[in-house]
């Protein structure tokens, strides 16, 4: 049986079907389903059992796994409930972290490129304590996520036991199909399609950075079936551990994001650029672009989906269809 935390959220529904579509049906998932239509991300799979965050520490007892998927988090990059984020977060990490060693499970989890703050340090994957110790996260949620990242760092800097592989992946921009219940953490895709659809104008973040355009802003945009392929890869290649950034490695603009979609439908674009709100305009981030050398050295060779192929099966596939989920 395969443990996928958060297994009805976005990316954890995304990798659920994958293992269904693999051959996997003794999938269960932990994950609260609550009152936003989160369900229906999981409406078309097959699953051994929906457990409540609250209960799986009485589950597991006695239990045998295939792998623990660990993708269960308060996500939002919002949150400000410290204690909540930590318990979330951190504290049961670290008791997942722990089943696992003493069951000798593989376990494979989110970090996330907020870990790497406002990106002036870089956004090198290197796992070592010094280098995590380095990173300076913006907000509550990217110092959770870099707190397990070092706890999990000094167990290895001081050849503690660990699970027989473990695994952290520091997601950058996922977008993609089941993502409908995030709101406003949606990506800005699918929270404009429906104006791309209809015509209506799409706003768009003027730059306040000499050099940089309109709509220039970059990051490091990755579709969530490369996000799974590479999760997969993982399940099927235990002799790899480490931590890794899960992205493209080539920074695209938002205008062409959504020019990709516009092209998608075979309309012309409709974009107006307006000003940054003043309270987050010395915040913003201009520039994200994972390194990933790590990865491909570990063996990875599955490759990216270039951005205007990725938005084009998101739009054609899912977004612009009565059913859009996966």
């Amino acid at each position: 049986m395969f443990l996928v935390t958060g297994g009805a959220g976005f990316i954890g529904s995304n990798v659920v079907a994958a293992l269904n579509d693999a051959g996997h049906s003794d999938v269960a998932v932990c994950d609260v389903l609550g009152q936003d239509g989160k369900w229906r991300n999981l409406a078309k799979r097959q699953l051994a059992d929906v457990v409540p965050p609250a209960e799986l520490g009485d589950w597991l007892k006695g239990r045998r796994l295939t792998a623990v998927i660990h993708l269960g988090a308060i996500s939002e990059t919002t949150a400000t409930d410290g204690d909540l984020v930590i318990e979330t977060n951190f504290r049961l990490s670290m008791r997942l972290l722990d089943w696992c060693t003493a069951n000798a499970t593989p376990f494979i989890y989110a970090s996330s490129a907020a870990t790497y703050g406002d990106g002036e340090r870089g956004f090198d994957d290197d796992a070592s304590v010094e280098a995590l110790k380095r990173l300076r996260p913006m907000n509550l949620y990217g110092w959770s996520k870099n707190l397990f990242d070092l706890a999990v760092a000094e167990r290895v800097a001081k050849g503690e036991r660990l699970p027989p592989q473990w695994a952290g992946l520091k997601f950058f921009n996922v977008f993609g199909p089941n993502e409908y219940h995030k709101g406003p953490m949606m990506s800005v895709l699918a929270r404009r399609f429906d104006d791309i659809k209809a015509g209506r104008v799409v706003q768009l973040f003027k730059s306040h950075r000499e050099g940089i355009a309109d709509g220039d802003q970059r990051r490091d945009f990755i579709y969530v079936d490369d996000v799974v392929r590479v999760m997969m890869w993982l399940i099927a290649t235990p002799r790899v551990s480490g931590l890794f950034n899960v992205g493209t490695g080539k920074a695209r603009s938002f205008r062409d994001l959504i020019v990709s979609a516009y092209g998608a439908l075979g309309l012309e674009p409709n974009i107006q650029y307006v000003d940054l709100p003043e309270q987050i305009r010395g915040s913003y981030q201009y520039f994200t672009q994972s390194a990933v050398d790590r990865l491909g050295r570990a063996g990875y060779n599955g490759g990216f989906t270039r951005l205007e192929d990725a938005v084009g099966a998101y739009v054609t596939g899912f977004l612009d269809r009565a059913d859009r989920y996966r």
